[in-house]
């Protein structure tokens, strides 16, 4: 569930042929790549061109639990939100729900990157202002 003080995103995801197995459910590999791509698009929306040219995010971890499945036609709401940054790491958080239904929870552990040296940076005030759930 999204913590009710998160800065949060989410969109809707109609399935479609492209996203079934040959069980006709929806593929593990692709609610990896809807993980992936929530967390880059609310990414650039949060961000800045300036931050977005000065670092990029490499991912280190995926943990995803499958509860339910997905199948043709079904409209999914995808939502993230940031959960604890440190160091050099920031935790995300994916959920995929089908109406009131809970199909995949997901945590992603993010590396920031400094895009000039090419190395593993801390996250500062700058990234965390935008990171950090609102007071």
């Amino acid at each position: 569930m999204i913590p009710e003080d998160s800065i949060s995103y989410s969109y809707i995801q109609k399935v479609d042929e492209s996203h079934l197995d040959n069980l006709m459910h929806v593929n593990n590999v692709v609610y990896l790549q809807w993980v992936n791509d929530i967390s880059e698009k609310h990414w650039n929306i949060l961000a800045g061109e300036e931050l977005k040219t000065r670092y990029f995010w490499v991912v280190l971890r995926h943990e995803l639990d499958y509860f339910k499945e997905a199948k043709l036609d079904d409209e999914l709401t995808i939502s993230t939100w940031v959960g604890q940054s440190k160091g050099v790491k920031s935790v995300r958080h994916v959920e995929i729900h089908k109406k009131d239904t809970l199909l995949l929870k997901a945590a992603s552990t993010w590396c920031l990157i400094d895009s000039t040296t090419q190395r593993p940076t801390r996250i500062k005030n700058d990234i965390l202002r935008i990171l950090e759930p609102r007071k």
